[in-house]
């Protein structure tokens, strides 16, 4: 078994990653396929993760991607979290992940509808809300915002105190169609730091809408594809990322004949076949990469690349706030102060060079910024205290 260390580790992740500008690449879609998917919870995540990646790039190249090629969809999948896909993994992912989440949203809401007293029966309730939607939707190629859909379907029209406290409405039934692949989230109506999508049919937002592939074909390529841009990661990697059980996941590395590797913490990590021979060196490197960037929420088992500063750079859920990188290893955070300058807090002594180079990458991100302000609702004890410095 070949030993991987946690040095040759960090030293995937600039070529894997596209992170240091000699890796870097040519497109939001070149970008997205380099890691899989890319996190859409928070709008400006998926510009500023390509950003980092991409040589040169504008918010209009990834609209355009998004919007006008249409090579990069959102969908709610792994963990009901929504990602950005590349247009050719979505086969894949419909019935592997996202059908996993609509399986376990449609047993919620269903409970839900009945708790509040709307219906007696729940799955009917929400079958026919999803009808009624559908049909609303056919009539409407360019698509309708969440409050126009909730206007014209009165079902819908409604507050649920879900089982966890939580109030819902039309928009979780909107979500729910999407994670069916139904419908996705077309055109983005605010600017590109907010979230205000037409909802549409997938058949009226793609052209060649793809059919779907078995639930198990799905689940392999997504640990093909993490395998490849993550690898070498643990099975506890790959359960979390999917937000799927040991079985799914063993499955898939049995028909991927995955070969295992030992880690630096003596786990045992995967990889690909063709995929054994260690990686270029990279050099120098630094980045600085937004919230929930896929580098950063990659792994569970995650001490390889933060080292002592998992409680200052993740927030109290565990999501991950802004991060600076240099050479492989997280050891800072980034945030704007009043005027929209990005600034660099450091959590350990680096030398001289890579200071200069990470306030390099600040000013740059700073001129393409060019005086937005990106809001977060995920705040680490790390951007908290830079915060509270910068002003």
């Amino acid at each position: 078994m070949r030993h991987v260390t946690d040095a040759e580790r960090r030293a995937r992740l600039a070529v894997r990653h596209a992170l240091a500008p000699d890796f870097r690449v040519a497109s939001p879609t070149a970008a997205t396929r380099a890691m899989t998917a890319l996190h859409a919870t928070e709008p400006a995540t998926v510009y500023l993760s390509c950003w980092a990646r991409v040589a040169s790039l504008t918010v209009s190249d990834v609209d355009r991607a998004l919007y006008e090629d249409r090579r990069l969809v959102k969908q709610l999948a792994m963990r009901r979290t929504l990602f950005v896909f590349p247009h050719e993994l979505l086969p894949a992912v419909w019935p592997s992940a996202s059908a996993r989440v609509a399986g376990t949203e449609r047993a919620r809401m269903a409970k839900d509808v009945v708790k509040a007293g709307l219906t007696d029966d729940g799955d009917g309730w929400l079958d026919q809300a999803r009808e009624e939607v559908l049909a609303l939707l056919a009539d409407a190629p360019q698509g309708l915002a969440a409050i126009d859909a909730r206007r014209a379907v009165p079902r819908i029209d409604v507050k649920v105190e879900g089982t966890a406290g939580e109030v819902w409405s039309a928009p979780r039934v909107l979500t729910h169609l999407g994670a069916t692949a139904d419908i996705v989230r077309g055109v983005n109506t605010g600017r590109f730091t907010t979230s205000q999508p037409r909802w549409t049919l997938t058949r009226h937002w793609l052209d060649d809408v793809p059919p779907p592939w078995s639930a198990g074909e799905g689940y392999r390529e997504l640990v093909r594809r993490w395998l490849y841009s993550f690898g070498p990661g643990t099975e506890d990697d790959l359960v979390w990322w999917l937000g799927a059980t040991k079985t799914i996941v063993r499955r898939a590395l049995a028909e991927l004949e995955a070969v295992t590797v030992s880690l630096d913490d003596g786990t045992t990590g995967w990889l690909l076949p063709d995929d054994v021979a260690a990686v270029a060196d990279p050099g120098e490197w630094v980045a600085l990469l937004p919230v929930l960037d896929p580098t950063v929420m990659g792994w569970r088992g995650r001490d390889f690349y933060l080292g002592p500063h998992r409680e200052q750079l993740f927030e109290g859920r565990g999501n991950a706030g802004t991060t600076a990188w240099a050479n492989g290893r997280a050891i800072g955070s980034w945030v704007q102060d009043d005027a929209g300058v990005v600034r660099v807090h450091l959590l350990e002594s680096v030398p001289a060079s890579t200071q200069r180079a990470l306030a390099n990458e600040a000013t740059r991100l700073t001129e393409w910024l060019d005086g937005v302000r990106i809001g977060t609702g995920y705040v680490s004890p790390a951007m908290r205290v830079a915060s509270n410095t910068t002003g």
